[in-house]
């Protein structure tokens, strides 16, 4: 079968774990890359099992211990056919193991290198760590989410990881390896979490444009300070999501809840109003349940949808149509459902070409690969250089 895979014949190696990282060089992988994971001897990444299943197919795996030095050879010799590398390792770790970009760009000219950390190589806050959440409040972001001021709220999306750090350093690999092609030399990408989210917070930073200040949570157009785009308690405890920005698909919302009278007040500037008409809407949602609402607005034009559970979202004609739900058995972590590759584009259709590797599943596969015999891999087995 011809591969046009869009990335088909691109090498990673990627040394990273947990999120921000696998989920970056999993993009490239459903794309077509080679994408070869690897982890050290000890802990290796230590997510738990399914999501390892989730946010690693399609890739290699193999365990090199960069700590030896022969295994710090393996990996060298592994970067003089690679395209790209993604470490997630503390500022100033890659230095110390010999696997910097001012080392593996002597061996390939053409690597694109991408370091992904919390607040990137430079500045006080380098060597400081922190999760999605830290990310998230220290940029400001974490103050926009929640109902009011009192109430912020968490996320079981990493908004930081996902979005600061998987796509934007997505974005910076992709950029780099374009130029590589056509410039023949390869670029050091520094992606620093909290600069990808604070980059992406543009509807607050309007806001503090316009007015000189942000407004609290929920207060803004897109955080509840509209009746017109909010979430609204349905009987049943569920809730409508109900997006009518435009006048058009709010007219044709009043026209559906039979209250013309709210027509001329969709944006109103003035709060009181605002809040009138919010009131108004909270009673009219909780008086039905979820389904009676979703059904009363289906296939009608004003932006008005039911918020899913996530186990409702994969079941749902939309995204079952899409092929976006992939339902496999992982032969070690057992059933496991996934959402699909979201890219689509012509000559190019997604498909499961591996599961998730064990740790160091493909070690002796991948070492062969690069010219090792299996005398070399076994003598550098009996040390745990590799496993």
């Amino acid at each position: 079968m011809n591969d046009t895979s869009p990335l088909r014949g691109v090498r990673v190696l990627d040394l990273t774990r947990l999120l921000p990282g696998p989920v970056c060089s999993l993009h490239l992988a459903d794309l077509g890359a080679d994408v070869i994971k690897i982890e050290d001897t000890g802990a290796g990444d230590y997510v738990p099992p399914i999501l390892r299943a989730i946010i690693n197919r399609n890739k290699r795996g193999i365990r090199i211990d960069l700590k030896q030095q022969s295994g710090l050879e393996v990996f060298l010799r592994l970067v003089r056919s690679a395209d790209i590398v993604i470490e997630g390792f503390r500022p100033g770790v890659a230095d110390r193991l010999g696997i910097s970009y001012d080392v593996l760009s002597k061996l390939n000219p053409k690597l694109v290198y991408c370091s992904i950390s919390g607040y990137g190589q430079t500045g006080p806050y380098r060597d400081a760590p922190g999760h999605d959440l830290n990310y998230c409040g220290f940029t400001g972001v974490a103050d926009q989410i929640g109902f009011d001021a009192q109430s912020p709220a968490l996320s079981n999306v990493p908004l930081a990881d996902l979005m600061g750090g998987t796509l934007t350093a997505l974005m910076g690999i992709q950029a780099a390896l374009f130029d590589a092609q056509r410039s023949g030399r390869g670029r050091y990408v520094d992606m620093s979490i909290s600069d990808g989210v604070l980059a992406h917070a543009v509807m607050p930073l309007a806001t503090l444009g316009t007015h000189g200040h942000t407004y609290p949570a929920g207060g803004d157009t897109l955080s509840g300070g509209l009746p017109c785009y909010g979430l609204y308690r349905t009987r049943d405890g569920r809730f409508m999501a109900v997006g009518a920005l435009e006048r058009k698909f709010w007219d044709r919302f009043c026209d559906l809840i039979e209250r013309p009278d709210l027509k001329d007040k969709h944006r109103s500037h003035d709060k009181a109003v605002n809040r009138a008409v919010h009131a108004e809407l909270t009673g009219l949602f909780a008086s039905q349940e979820q389904e009676y609402w979703a059904e009363r607005f289906k296939d009608n034009d004003c932006c008005v949808t039911p918020v899913l559970k996530l186990e409702e979202a994969l079941q749902h004609e939309q995204f079952r149509a899409r092929d976006m739900v992939l339902e496999t058995e992982h032969p070690t972590y057992g059933p496991v459902t996934q959402a699909a590759c979201p890219v689509r584009m012509s000559q190019f259709r997604f498909s499961l070409r591996r599961h998730a590797p064990l740790p160091g599943e493909h070690t002796r596969e991948v070492l062969k690969e690069a010219g090792l015999s299996d005398a070399d891999i076994d003598d550098l087995s009996s040390t745990r250089a590799v496993v």
